[in-house]
Parts: C-alpha cells; structure tokens; sequence
C-alpha cells in the first residue's frame, strides 16, 4: 500500500491501528510476538507518514520495542530476523529515525547506535548492514544535541 492513504482506507485502517498498541500485545512475554506486533505498526507508520499514527508517549514505547527487537538480529537464523531487518528498512526509507529526534529520545539513539555497533557481524547481508548506516547517517545528520 502506498503512503498518504484516502480517508476511506485510513478508516480501514483505524481498529489495526488501535488493536495494536494493546498492552497485551506491546508487552507480550515472546519475542517474536512483539516483532510482529511491531512489524505491523512499522507499517501502518510508513503508511501514514509524514502523520504518525500514534500520541508522542506511544511512538517513544514503540521505539524502545523497536530496539529490543534488534537485539535479537545478531542471531541470523532467528525467526523473526527478516522482520526486523524489514522494519530497520522501512525506518530508514521514510526516514522514521528523525522522529526520535523529535521526540527527544536522544538516550534511545544513542543505544541504537550502540546496539548497531555490537550486532553488526560479517554474516549479516550487505543490505542490511548498508541499512544501518543509511540510519545511523540520517540520525548524525540531523541532530544537534547528541554528541
């Protein structure tokens, strides 16, 4: 589905949008869960950006599921690797890594970059790798405050 949806599919849209940032399912006690979850709303994002579906206070928790999700892509043959790397590529192609600088999550960026850091292994695809530093790019880019 392309961005800027018509007021007819945001519609559509709206019980996904709501459905998915229940508690039950943004703090579910398995990963992949959470990843899907995720992936999900990732989606709807980049659907609706440059709007975000959600309050500034929701975006932050769903940016704090976002890197816990990739903790887990030092392991390549988990299952949800692929959607993460999904979601790490819809962040940088609607550049959503700028909203955390919006929203001042500066301590979350940089444990980002920390957490891209430490991940990054030689069996990660160049797509993937070539992702986080168009991410980690943007981010140095456009911030002032975080050194």
């Amino acid at each position: 589905m392309e961005q800027v949806p018509s007021k007819s599919v945001r519609d559509a849209l709206f019980p996904s949008v709501k459905a998915l940032i229940n508690n039950k399912l943004l703090r579910h006690a398995e990963m992949d869960v959470k990843v899907s979850v995720v992936s999900c709303i990732i989606e709807i994002t980049r659907i609706t950006a440059p709007n975000a579906p959600y309050k500034d206070e929701k975006m932050k928790e769903i940016f704090q599921l976002i890197m816990a999700a990739c903790e887990n892509m030092s392991h390549v043959s988990t299952h949800s690797y692929k959607k993460v790397t999904s979601i790490l590529d819809t962040i940088a192609k609607v550049k959503l890594c700028l909203v955390m600088l919006d929203l001042e999550c500066d301590a979350l960026v940089v444990e980002m970059f920390q957490s891209f850091l430490k991940m990054i292994r030689s069996n990660h695809p160049p797509a993937v790798l070539s992702t986080m530093e168009t991410i980690m790019s943007l981010v140095i880019n456009e911030s002032e405050d975080i050194s």
